[in-house]
């Protein structure tokens, strides 16, 4: 059992000073805690790795259409063309 380079020796004597430093009544409340943090900073960047593959996402589908986005500008413009130039679709009547 090997974790972050920490052998079973040098965990159990870790633990062991946490114990002597902070108490019996102490130590599940620091561990609570600790085990919270950590689930925090697991969620924080499973959300944070989503958000990244959904913008990656985009900006290859967008890299793959630019024709279609660029029809759809023209679109755009050309309706928005036509309503400037006729007036009466938006006046209101009494």
């Amino acid at each position: 059992m090997n974790v972050f380079g920490i052998g079973l020796p040098e965990m159990a004597l870790i633990l062991i000073v946490a114990l002597l430093v902070f108490g019996p009544k102490k130590l599940p409340e620091i561990g609570q805690s600790l085990g919270k943090a950590i689930r925090g900073f697991q969620d924080a960047s499973r959300e944070f790795e989503t958000e990244f593959k959904r913008e990656a996402q985009q900006l290859e589908q967008a890299a793959k259409t630019p024709a279609l986005s660029e029809t759809q500008q023209q679109a755009n413009s050309e309706a928005d063309s036509t309503d400037s130039k006729n007036p009466s679709r938006y006046s209101v009547s009494s």
